[in-house]
């Protein structure tokens, strides 16, 4: 488990995010952070592992639920460069981490301050509180570029 200062979070989700897009792979990158301590990480995987499951929230949280033995990650903050899907904000909530801070804004398929906003919905059992916008131009700056390399 490395250890880093706060304010580097964001930057060890963004060089995930950036071995992701240099895999082909959609530049989104994440971390779990539990005292401290960064206890899952990941990019996206969903071409390599052939798993439209496989976003980079789902796999950092896996990560830190098998790093910390419990599926309830109440004491960890999410660190993601994309405001997460409705997949990765259900999972969120049902791991109930306790802060989730995220880069770019994603209109088409957001589900936290876009879309169907999941934890303003009544149905939603867990909210963690939410940051939006930290190293957003920088986030925003990758998937832009991954994209247009791809038209």
């Amino acid at each position: 488990m490395a250890s880093l200062r706060p304010g580097t979070f964001m930057e060890a989700a963004l060089d995930e995010a950036r071995a992701a897009g240099q895999r082909g792979e959609v530049p989104v990158g994440c971390v779990v952070v539990h005292n401290g301590h960064i206890v899952g990480r990941a990019g996206n995987r969903t071409l390599a592992d052939r798993d439209p499951t496989a976003h980079a929230e789902m796999i950092a949280i896996r990560a830190a639920a098998t790093a910390l033995g419990s599926e309830r990650l109440a004491d960890c903050d999410l660190y993601v460069t994309l405001e997460p899907c409705a997949m990765c904000a259900g999972a969120a909530a049902f791991a109930r981490i306790r802060r989730l801070y995220y880069g770019a804004l994603d209109p088409k398929g957001g589900a936290v301050d876009s879309g169907v906003r999941l934890f303003a919905s009544p149905a939603c059992h867990h909210r963690p509180e939410v940051y939006g916008g930290l190293a957003e131009a920088e986030a925003s700056a990758l998937l832009k570029l991954f994209f247009q390399e791809r038209r």
